[in-house]
């Protein structure tokens, strides 16, 4: 699998083996049964599934339907077991949320399940997993292919209602001396490959994390005074190490993200 990323030793490309990992973490989560009742989402599912050029670190998944009886470690066994079969073992730790920053929590609900998978290489490969247990609803998935390291499906957010949790992000993250610039490749990511935005889940999430009621005229105007009051120097400089190629961030300015609004399209 390595081979694949031109980086047979694991040692040229930074991200090959966490991507790696990312995919074993997937197969022993489908082949346990997890997507019976759960989906994945966010950056890492653009990534490996859509062909978003930008690494993305975390693992993100949700339920599809309120319930309490599903829970992350009950399909620790199927991951420990699909990295076993690749002569490896994997340590998963329940991740303290009273260390969260202030930013981070803010996405989290009480209830949400967070945990660290490390995998010992040549260096320690980290990768954090968190699942929504009490989603807000009203979204769609879709069935999404890998071949490696066999052939199996994944459960995933269709990207109408991915691209509503990434505004979602995109609008409400409030960091203190910084910005998360993939929140913003991202967006430009949707624009460019005329994704559908939609509304209603966007909606939902905005109600459920944050008790605000928008509509679209307000969701507009929200965006443009988050474009026009951000740096967008210091969103490049955010994100440009997690691109596949920094040549891709010349041409972003403000102005630049107010022509991307503007060509929006809800459903």
């Amino acid at each position: 699998m390595l081979a694949e990323y031109g980086d047979v030793t694991g040692t040229k490309n930074p991200h090959a083996e966490q991507e790696v990992c990312q995919k074993i973490v997937l197969a022993g989560l489908s082949r346990g049964g997890f997507f019976k009742y759960a989906a994945f989402y966010g950056g890492t599912c653009l990534r490996l599934f859509h062909g978003l050029r930008r690494f993305s670190e975390d693992m993100d998944f949700t339920l599809t339907e309120k319930r309490d009886d599903i829970h992350l470690e009950n399909y620790f066994p199927a991951i420990l077991e699909e990295f076993s079969l690749t002569g490896h073992k994997v340590e998963i730790e329940k991740k303290d949320k009273k260390l969260f920053g202030r930013v981070e929590s803010a996405f989290l609900k009480e209830n949400s399940e967070v945990y660290n998978i490390k995998f010992q290489t040549r260096r320690m490969v980290k990768i954090k997993i968190e699942m929504d247990v009490d989603p807000p609803l009203g979204f769609t998935t879709e069935n999404k292919l890998l071949l490696r390291p066999y052939s199996f499906s994944t459960r995933c957010v269709s990207l109408p209602d991915l691209y509503a949790g990434k505004m979602h992000a995109l609008l409400y993250r409030a960091w203190q001396r910084r910005v998360k610039g993939r929140d913003w490749y991202d967006f430009e990511w949707y624009v460019r490959n005329d994704i559908p935005l939609d509304l209603g889940h966007l909606q939902a999430r905005i109600k459920e994390f944050n008790g605000d009621d928008i509509t679209e005229e307000t969701f507009r105007e929200m965006l443009h005074n988050k474009i026009t009051s951000t740096d967008i120097n210091l969103v490049k400089q955010d994100v440009e190490h997690f691109v596949d190629d920094p040549r891709d961030l010349e041409i972003w300015s403000t102005d630049y993200f107010l022509q991307l609004a503007d060509s929006i399209r809800l459903v």
